[in-house]
């Protein structure tokens, strides 16, 4: 697997003969960095998480960094990805690379592939497909969608459903749809680049997961509040 990650990650190196770092012409090097969410959540230990990511190159072939994750009651889970992402289409881009997770068991690396783009009707949308060793494939697929009430008053719903090919009892994590995450945030744009937010978010575990999650004592669905910032520079 490590392999095949490297492979991939240093293929459009050699598939793209013009360099990333080459300056000048009408396709400059440019770059910028996203906090998509940084946020306190109610519920036990009041939970921190956060998205966001980064990205560095031209118009048509760019290096991506994301990552995402909570903290709660001193643990600490996060996911990070590097990826190349390369042009298809108006608005749409694939990407390929690594994707780990860093939480206290088990560490793992996945081999990562999305499509992202802008869909009809301006919903905003990432699909990917990661593959990690043990035979385990996971699906992800996020939707959001920004609707103006004013010029700095910005309400954005938004769904994520994650799948998985095999269950893991250890994770709480079952084959088959596992959750689907619905939110709905109102953001301020007190800059078009500095927007705080309050929100709700609800969870709903499915099959498998449900059960794992109801034998541990826990629940299958949770609706919380947030309050959070996004952010891009």
């Amino acid at each position: 697997m490590k392999k095949l990650m490297a492979v991939l990650l240093l293929s459009p190196a050699l598939l793209f003969s013009a360099p990333l770092w080459a300056m000048g012409g009408d396709d400059p090097l440019i770059g910028k960095v996203m906090l998509n969410n940084v946020e306190l959540q109610s519920g036990d230990g009041s939970p921190l998480s956060w998205a966001g990511g980064a990205w560095l190159g031209k118009d048509l072939n760019k290096l991506w960094f994301k990552t995402e994750g909570s903290s709660a009651d001193g643990e600490t889970e996060a996911e990070i990805q590097l990826l190349y992402s390369r042009a298809i289409a108006p608005f749409w881009d694939v990407q390929v690379g690594w994707r780990g997770d860093v939480q206290p068991t088990p560490r793992r690396d996945w081999f990562a592939v999305s499509l992202l783009g802008l869909a009809p009707y301006l919903f905003e949308v990432d699909a990917s497909l990661f593959v990690a060793d043990g035979n385990q494939i996971a699906l992800r697929f996020t939707a959001d969608y920004e609707y103006m009430l004013t010029q700095k008053l910005i309400v954005s719903p938004e769904l994520e459903l994650n799948l998985h090919s095999n269950s893991e009892p250890a994770l709480g994590i079952g084959s088959g749809l596992s959750d689907v995450t619905m939110g709905l945030r109102l953001r301020y744009e007190i800059r078009r680049e500095f927007a705080p937010y309050i929100g709700v978010e609800s969870t709903r575990l499915f099959g498998d997961s449900a059960d794992f999650a109801i034998a541990a004592g826990e629940s299958d669905y949770d609706v919380r509040g947030v309050i959070g910032l996004r952010a891009w520079f």
